[in-house]
């Protein structure tokens, strides 16, 4: 393609970006008095604080509240005097020259401006006021104004009061085809219709804006676009990092569940108790349970260096997600010591950890990751009926395969005293790992070296791979031949746990050496019950013993071993010994039992077999799960290590938050309670932070940019609001409207604020460049889903199927070679599947499907609080050469074809308009057209290949792009 022809994107964009990005703190009005929670607080807060702070008050002075500030210290002087800068000591000590008095006495020094700062606010009264985010939010009247037909509601006074304050005025509004297209993108993620901005452009109706917002809010697409903002927040991704960066079983249900949480307008407080405790509801349901799945969307290392240093690093996790996306706080930077900046202390981080301590680790599969969901009660209850129902028939043909393998042993055994008695146990498995242990580990948490069958079918420690510092965890199913009591013997070398059917029978903990077995006794119904041993091995000799009797007294074999001195047992070196029960009994059963009763040997084995693999049908989530009632303790640890505790902290809620220790909610779940307490406090309406929050996040995917711009952090060292009267009438509106988001999104769309024009003021841009006072609406780029959806839109074949498991489109081998393993964990689907929305596109975080990555897609590995909207080369070469662009122009070339016909007048035209949602000029189209001829003449192509790259540079104008 000619260069003259290539798209302006970089040039046309730049300018535009870093408008965007100009200076964000600027006061646009000459301010009367000095801000002490903006100006003040943040310079006390990294100089002093440290030694007149919360913890250290040195000289008795104390600065993080005015009653220390301003009382007098043991030298007689007063630290701050009001109006009296030369009184006041805290002053003269930071703007002395003296080495010896000058403070702070460590690190830098305070620079001019920030004395200047301190100088002023003194003057000025020393006026003392907690950070706007600290106090709980006023509903404030909306402010009078002089240009009083702008406004439409609230948001516009709020809006308007500003601007008249700064000698501003509200940009006209939007024309019609900007502002369909605008709402749409806002809403649902794709573009209109051609067809849809006509019929809206020449709708005269004074409700057709109206009827357009509630029609675009009803959508489904609607749920598709707004929950991947919260997916950011959530750090969501389907796989687990690190080198092997394995699948999470199930997760894509949990983006499912958000899709239908917004389509659903599901207040938002209940969104949030869903997610942090969901399964400790009284009657948990599918959406709650699902909903957990927020706990093991993180980072996962499946094998760490250090398990306890990982253990609180997914805690941390924990707390942070939740911190930062719930209420903005950076309660995080608190792990190792107080927080620098905000009044949260080590204390306060992990009285928050301890919410969280009982939460089950993540793992590769199994009951403490994963739970069956059901849609109603009818279906629950149908599941259970039918796990009792396969469980019975399991047993009824295990009691009569049991019968038959009692009778075919009398027999071979009276036929060749020599043969033994086959196992009790089927299916027996183990997992083998290497490591050392003081005490018996939580094996589930770790990953196996090994994992393979014991084709005996007795638990066996023969297959371990090294002499000393190992374990196994076996299991299989214990053949229970009638109801009645059981002993069971255990003794191991060195720790070493039975459990049955989940329950713990006999533990033989730490280190200590064979020879005093322990025992239990008990009652077991006839069946298969499920049997498992835990067994770690020290230094210096290793042994596994188990055996059980019943009310015959006789010794049944569990293990391979005898109990003397860990030898294996003797067996005699018959080959009969040698053969496995299945080849004794194709061998010889036809022969002792007789052909009907072997027959129906056979068959019975064969049944019992089958039911073994049957299960209930049911589906599956990624949940969160408990260790059990009682919660461990948690203590806050020296700089963060665990290897340095020291005071024990109870569940408690930040300090500066209103504190208070967190009493748990008595559930019938297998949990503690702690997070149904977190959930009741982070949703109560007398939370300070929530509501702001949720309220600042709305605005800032509707204008680019929150009230506050730093969306995850509301503390001292986040930027502080724009407009702080009106986030505050937002957020108390928002619980007004019972949290409900859809009427917040309504009352937005609706206000002239947001239906202002982009285009440009000299007057305003000179004022405010970065549109701080919202004059007019920020052009934006669309999102790195918006964009690569709208070119299925526009070409036709965007697939709107919902929901389901997650789709594989096809990335290059280039690409997949730079995987530890090369295309390891990234599957292949259709063409059709692949047109799917990009939401539904598999998240791997070692793999990130290039165009999205290309066009600032976000690190998955914490949460995301803003995209990255960058304008680089990468996206111009990606969306120009790369081999998805070429097959999308192919299939946006078929389609006009289809629609337009062979006139290539027609077809330009049509392109044009599909692409921009307006009627193509005849300077555009003879610019089109000029192209085409350009590509058939100098690069020698066919009039069809032409025309496929005259597709692909519509792809790239920046009307395309870019939403006005």
């Amino acid at each position: 393609m000619p260069h003259s022809l290539v798209p302006r994107l970089l040039l046309q964009t730049v300018i535009t970006v870093l408008l965007g990005l100009a200076t964000t703190a600027t006061s646009f009005a000459a301010e009367p008095d000095i801000d002490f929670a903006r100006q003040v607080q943040p310079i006390l807060a990294r100089k002093c604080y440290a030694c007149h702070g919360p913890g250290t008050q040195e000289g008795s002075l104390r600065l993080d509240h005015a009653e220390g500030a301003l009382k007098a210290l043991e030298s007689g002087e007063v630290g701050i005097v009001p109006g009296k800068p030369d009184a006041s000591e805290v002053l003269r000590r930071v703007s002395s020259t003296d080495d010896s008095e000058r403070m702070p006495p460590k690190g830098k020094p305070l620079s001019a401006s920030e004395v200047s700062i301190l100088k002023s606010w003194i003057e000025q009264g020393a006026k003392w006021k907690s950070h706007w985010a600290f106090e709980p939010p006023v509903r404030h009247e909306p402010p009078k104004v002089q240009q009083s037909d702008w406004v439409k509601n609230p948001i516009d006074a709020f809006i308007l009061s500003k601007l008249e304050d700064t000698g501003l005025s509200p940009n006209p509004p939007a024309d019609r085809r900007a502002l369909i297209r605008r709402v749409t993108y806002d809403l649902t993620g794709l573009p209109p219709s051609p067809e849809e901005v006509e019929a809206f452009v020449n709708d005269k109706d004074p409700q057709a804006y109206e009827k357009l917002v509630d029609k675009l809010l009803a959508s489904e697409h609607y749920g598709e676009r707004w929950a991947r903002h919260w997916l950011d927040v959530v750090r969501y991704a389907e796989t687990n990092s690190f080198e092997r960066d394995g699948p999470k079983p199930h997760a894509w249900r949990f983006r499912d569940y958000v899709i239908r949480s917004f389509n659903d307008d599901k207040p938002y407080d209940q969104f949030i108790r869903e997610q942090i405790a969901g399964d400790e509801f009284e009657k948990p349901t599918g959406d709650s349970l699902i909903a957990t799945g927020f706990y093991r969307l993180g980072l996962w290392d499946d094998e760490p260096a250090d398990r306890e240093q990982a253990k609180f690093d997914s805690l941390d996790d924990l707390a942070t997600t939740t911190a930062q996306g719930i209420l903005a706080l950076t309660i995080n930077c608190a792990r190792c010591h107080d927080h620098k900046i905000d009044p949260i202390t080590q204390k306060d981080y992990y009285s928050l950890i301890a919410f969280f301590h009982n939460v089950t680790p993540m793992s590769n599969g199994g009951p403490q990751i994963e739970q069956p969901i059901f849609e109603n009660d009818a279906a629950r209850q149908a599941f259970e009926a039918e796990t009792v129902r396969l469980r019975n028939r399991r047993d009824e043909l295990q009691g009569q395969v049991t019968a038959l393998e009692k009778e075919f042993s009398e027999l071979l055994q009276k036929a060749s005293k020599e043969v033994e008695a086959p196992s009790d146990m089927e299916d027996v498995t183990y997992r083998f790992y290497r490591d050392s242990w003081q005490k018996l580990p939580n094996f589930d948490e770790l990953k196996p070296e090994t994992i393979d069958k014991l084709p005996g079918n007795r638990f066996d420690i023969s297959p371990a791979t090294r002499p000393d510092y190992f374990g196994f965890v076996f299991t299989g199913v214990l053949k229970v031949p009638a109801d009645g009591d059981y002993t069971f013997t255990l003794d191991g070398d060195d720790g070493v746990r039975l459990v049955i059917d989940g329950e713990e029978i006999i533990r033989y903990d730490g280190i200590h050496g064979e020879g005093n077995p322990r025992q239990a006794k008990i009652h077991l119904k006839q069946g298969r019950r499920d049997i498992r041993v835990d067994y770690f091995q020290g230094a210096f000799g290793k042994g596994l013993t188990l055996f059980w009797t019943g009310a015959d007294g006789k010794v049944r074999w569990l293990s391979e071993t005898d109990g003397s001195s860990g030898n294996r047992r003797q067996r005699n070196v018959d080959s009969l010994k040698k053969k496995d029960f299945n080849q004794l009994l194709s061998q010889n059963g036809e022969r002792l039992l007789g052909k009907e009763r072997y027959e129906q040997f056979v068959k019975l084995r064969a049944d019992l077999s089958r039911a073994g693999q049957q299960q209930p049908t049911a589906d599956f989530a990624l949940c969160v799960s408990e260790r059990g009632k009682q919660a461990p303790e948690t203590f806050v640890l020296g700089r963060g290590s665990h290897v340095a505790p020291g005071d024990k902290v109870e569940p408690s809620f930040p300090g500066v938050l209103g504190g208070g220790v967190a009493q748990a909610v008595e559930t019938s779940a297998n949990s503690s309670g702690r997070r149904t307490a977190l959930a009741n406090w982070l949703t109560s309406k007398e939370n300070r932070l929530t509501a702001r929050v949720m309220a600042n996040r709305v605005w800032q995917h509707h204008f680019g940019r929150g009230i506050v711009r730093s969306p995850n952090n509301f503390g001292l060292l986040g930027d502080s609001p724009t407009h702080p009267e009106l986030l505050d009438w937002l957020a108390t509106e928002f619980m007004r409207l019972d949290w409900h988001l859809k009427p917040l999104h309504k009352l937005i769309l609706m206000s002239n604020t947001y239906q202002q024009s982009s285009q440009g003021n000299p007057a305003a841009l000179a004022k405010d460049p970065a549109n701080n006072l919202f004059w007019r609406y920020n052009m934006r780029r669309l999102s790195a889903e918006e964009l690569r959806d709208s070119l299925h839109a526009i070409n036709g074949s965007l697939n709107p199927k919902m929901y389901g498991p997650s789709t594989y489109p096809k990335i290059s081998a280039e690409v997949l070679a730079g995987q530890s393993v090369p295309g390891k964990g990234w599957g292949k689907s259709s063409a059709e599947e692949s047109a799917r929305r990009s939401i539904y596109i598999h998240v791997k975080r070692s793999l990130v499907e290039p165009l999205l990555a290309a066009f600032d897609f976000p690190d998955t590995d914490t949460t995301c609080e803003a995209r990255f909207m960058t304008v680089q080369p990468g996206q111009s070469l990606a969306l120009l050469n790369g081999e998805f662009i070429k097959e999308q122009g192919q299939v946006f070339a078929d389609r006009v074809a289809r629609e337009a016909g062979a006139d290539t007048d027609k077809r330009v035209r049509r392109a044009l308009e599909l692409a921009l949602g307006r009627p193509a000029t005849d300077a555009e189209i003879a610019r089109g057209l000029r192209l085409i001829e350009t590509l058939q003449k100098n690069d020698k192509q066919s009039v069809e290949t032409a025309f496929r790259n005259f597709c692909v540079y519509v792809y790239n104008l920046n009307e395309f792009i870019f939403l006005d």
